[in-house]
């Protein structure tokens, strides 16, 4: 089987070719960072023809997710460099409908627009959060000082409370100044990544309700720094994606 390694601010995926089956037994072997390749989802990736190509996203854990911004990401870069769409300008469909993406220096990929939970505010063990809808689910608490929050402790507490029945990420944010955010991000099926772009989507869009922010913002992941801009067709996010190896699967079938 012959994959692409790619990453967007050390978000990192095994990238096929579709139309293809996956298995969660293979997902999981897959991104098992000592026995396989490595990675924290896998994207499939299948053109559709001139103008859209489609995006299919695995957690590390073999589950389903709806949306992946870094992911998204990845896959418009790659259809663009293959030619297999025509243009700087295309869509991507996903689970969650169509996206556009447009291609630069960066890559700039529309997500949707952020719906808020009925509740804007929940306690969780302890923990204020607020949930909010982009494609996938989010929960954004808000912290003094990313860098000194246990996330993996917090994290799948708040990201596996019976309150989200298919669970959540959970996004752990500071607001620095009116155009930067802070963040630390526990994705659930990964658990703490290096960057997560429907996350930095998700607490610019809750900071951007609460007034803390603009309509652009960027925010500052371990990874690096994506941008997000908020209009009225959603939030737009703007950053780096990146080949790191090709190469040939050849682990067992399973």
């Amino acid at each position: 089987m012959k994959f692409l390694k790619m990453e967007g601010l050390g978000n990192d995926f095994v990238v096929l070719d579709g139309p293809r089956d996956v298995s969660a037994a293979e997902v999981v072997a897959w991104c098992d960072r000592r026995r396989g390749i490595g990675a924290d989802g896998v994207l499939v990736v299948t053109q559709l023809g001139e103008e859209r190509v489609r995006m299919e996203y695995w957690n590390a854990d073999g589950s389903p997710a709806e949306m992946c911004g870094n992911g998204l990401r990845c896959v418009a870069r790659l259809a663009h460099d293959r030619g297999w769409v025509v243009g700087d300008m295309f869509n991507v469909v996903t689970p969650t409908g169509e996206r556009e993406a447009r291609i630069g220096p960066d890559v700039t990929v529309q997500l949707g627009v952020p719906e808020p939970a009925d509740r804007e505010e929940l306690e969780i063990a302890g923990t204020t959060v607020r949930p909010i809808g982009i494609g996938n689910p989010h929960a954004v608490v808000f912290v003094d000082d990313p860098s000194t929050m246990p996330v993996d402790e917090v994290g799948p507490r708040v990201g596996t409370d019976p309150v989200f029945p298919e669970g959540t990420n959970v996004e752990f944010a500071a607001v620095r100044a009116q155009n930067l955010i802070e963040l630390r991000v526990w994705e659930r099926g990964v658990g703490e990544t290096q960057a997560c772009g429907s996350g930095a989507a998700a607490a610019a869009a809750v900071a951007h309700r609460l007034g803390r922010v603009g309509s652009e913002t960027i925010v500052r992941l371990p990874g690096g720094d994506l941008v997000v801009t908020l209009d009225d067709r959603g939030a737009w996010l703007t950053g780096p994606a990146n080949y790191v190896f090709e190469g040939e699967w050849h682990g067992a079938t399973l």
